[in-house]
């Protein structure tokens, strides 16, 4: 190796001192031929045939959301007694307070938003002019769009309250949603075998 590194080395530095005297266009390309040959790597040797069927012991799956992409994954069925229902891959919380609008995407897996979007953050706040109009609902659905399309999140349970859905700040989020792409349903879950 350490041969090798000499060789190209003594090349290169030939090839600009040739190039620094001046010498003719057929000198040149002969020592730019001469670093080719002498910078390429020794070739390796061929895998044999029984090394590419060799099938690995250990899975390790890379789309670990390939199942629920496909509606095979199990969903937590909960208690039917319970509001709201656990039956999800992923469910979207959509919250109004005096002073703010917040949404947040949940997984059924985990007890923290895997996105959220909410006009305290101060990207969204500086270019809206009232922080819980209908216009900062709609602000956040789309931001919630763009975020949820980077994580890969194309689909989600919404259900809100029927009196609370009626309203034009719901109603302008939820056409946010819409025009940006999301699905606001989820599949049914397919059950493989009998």
């Amino acid at each position: 190796m350490a041969a090798l590194v000499g060789d190209i080395s003594r090349s290169v530095r030939l090839l600009f001192a040739q190039r620094h005297r001046g010498w003719s266009l057929g000198a040149r390309t002969q020592s730019l031929s001469l670093a080719r040959c002498v910078s390429q790597a020794a070739s390796q040797p061929e895998p044999a045939a029984d090394d590419n069927e060799a099938v690995s012991q250990t899975f390790v799956n890379r789309n670990p959301r390939n199942l629920e992409q496909m509606a095979l994954a199990v969903k937590d069925r909960g208690w039917k007694t319970s509001w709201p229902h656990r039956e999800f891959y992923h469910r979207l919380v959509f919250t109004r307070s005096q002073h703010h609008v917040s949404a947040e995407v949940f997984s059924c897996s985990s007890p923290t938003p895997v996105v959220s979007c909410s006009t305290k953050e101060w990207a969204v706040k500086r270019e809206l002019a009232s922080t819980q109009c209908v216009a900062a609902c709609q602000a956040v659905g789309e931001v919630l769009v763009q975020r949820c399309h980077r994580a890969g999140i194309t689909r989600m349970v919404y259900r809100s309250i029927p009196w609370q859905f009626r309203s034009d700040a719901v109603q302008s989020f939820r056409t946010a949603l819409k025009d940006g792409g999301l699905v606001l349903s989820e599949p049914r879950r397919k059950y493989i075998g009998s």
